[in-house]
């Protein structure tokens, strides 16, 4: 099997990714990892990629897929994206609102070629509304959905949880399964929809558990003294001796009698669990008698315990820790440690295939395979208006032409 025949549950579905940055990447990896034929639209006139990664051979995102190279100004370059979606079942684009309609590929002249069409949209704050044309990157959409106000510790500032909560679980999860479910109604319908996906709603749902405990009074709108977000002692990390950090996350109070074992805590005598006046004394011993044993130590005295205590690893020690091996978790794929397609399937597995690609690296045979002439293709190339770009460094182009970049969606 070679890395352009598909497995997974998602075979025979054909995507269209106007290249982007963040949650619209993440979304088409995942439609990818399941094993759509997803073909990345990149920019023709060249650009580099914004952020961390300087080279688009490494960039995660945009594994398991091809990439063709249009210029979306020209006419011409948008006549080649709505000739494609007559052939696709899905269509992902992160512009801001009202640019993809401008450029000509906007929802009703897809589906006025393909009424099939599911039609993806990802943005910060919607469609619509106020703030609809406002700028901003994954720490404004959260900030306005209220998630990051609830995250961090007592006293202090909001703390940033990475891009997971606005970028990638908010927006391009979301988005995912907006387009699955779409997929689904398709068969009932025979008809597309198009999703409206804001990281501000995604972020929202994400957090709904939180926003019903703080109308109950079972959370507290001070962040940090609540039971999951740092407040109890009894679910935090804790330095050890050789540098390294525990979690500690004993809930019940079965795992939370066996964690004071393997602490060697449980002759002594200590505030209640539930106690919240005595947290801060739990909190002191906690880290005193953690200090006193290197993380490793501590996890092999919790081995075959149920007493929710784990090592924290860092990214350089995920491929190696027995259980991520075990169950295939990470793998090594073109060079690069990777997390593998999640989640499982049985009849239909899913597997890793394309390494990422350079702009335009396949132009000429995606477009062929999914139905150009090869005449006309090489007459784009000719023009200017479909071709390769960066091929030589690695870097090149960026998101499509008139993508929203930086995250400002």
């Amino acid at each position: 099997m070679t890395e352009h025949e598909r497995t997974g549950p998602l075979t025979g579905i054909r995507v269209v990714e106007i290249g982007s940055i963040g949650p619209g990447p993440f979304c088409a990896m995942l439609l990818a990892d399941l094993g759509a034929d997803v073909v990345r639209v990149d920019r023709s006139s060249g650009g580099g990629l914004v952020g961390p990664n300087a080279d688009h051979r490494t960039e995660l995102l945009n594994r398991g897929r091809r990439s063709i190279a249009l210029d979306l100004k020209h006419p011409d370059g948008a006549a080649v994206v709505l000739d494609l979606v007559e052939r696709a079942d899905v269509l992902v684009e992160g512009f801001r609102p009202g640019v993809a309609e401008r450029l000509g590929i906007g929802p009703d002249a897809c589906r006025a070629r393909n009424p099939r069409l599911v039609y993806g949209r990802m943005t910060g704050y919607g469609q619509d509304g106020p703030l609809a044309q406002a700028v901003g990157h994954d720490i404004n959409y959260i900030a306005q959905s209220g998630v990051l106000g609830m995250i961090g510790r007592e006293g202090q500032p909001p703390t940033m949880p990475l891009s997971l909560a606005g970028d990638f679980g908010g927006g391009g999860m979301v988005l995912a399964m907006g387009i699955l479910a779409a997929l689904v109604e398709r068969h009932a319908s025979g008809l597309g929809q198009t999703i409206d996906a804001s990281m501000v709603d995604g972020s929202a749902t994400l957090a709904t558990a939180f926003y019903g405990f703080a109308q109950t009074g079972a959370w507290s709108t001070e962040r940090g003294t609540n039971l999951v977000d740092g407040g109890a002692p009894f679910y935090d990390t804790y330095e050890t001796a050789d540098g390294r950090w525990l979690a500690l996350g004993p809930l019940e109070p079965a795992f939370y009698a066996a964690a004071l074992r393997v602490l060697g805590l449980d002759g002594e005598d200590l505030p209640a669990q539930d106690d919240r006046s005595g947290w801060p004394v739990l909190r002191e011993r906690f880290a005193a008698t953690i200090r006193t044993r290197t993380r490793d130590a501590w996890v092999e005295a919790a081995d075959g315990v149920e007493c929710c205590i784990s090592a924290v690893l860092g990214v350089d020690e995920v491929a190696d820790d027995p259980h991520l091996r075990a169950r295939g978790t990470f793998a090594e794929h073109h060079g690069l440690v990777q997390p593998t397609p999640s989640p499982r399937f049985d009849r239909t597995p899913a597997r890793l295939g394309l390494r990422p690609p350079l702009p335009g690296e396949h132009t000429e045979e995606a477009l062929g395979d999914w139905g150009l002439p090869a005449d006309r293709v090489a007459d784009l190339a000719a023009r200017g208006v479909a071709g390769r770009a960066g091929a030589a460094s690695g870097g090149g182009a960026g998101p499509a032409a008139g993508a929203t970049t930086g995250g400002a969606r």
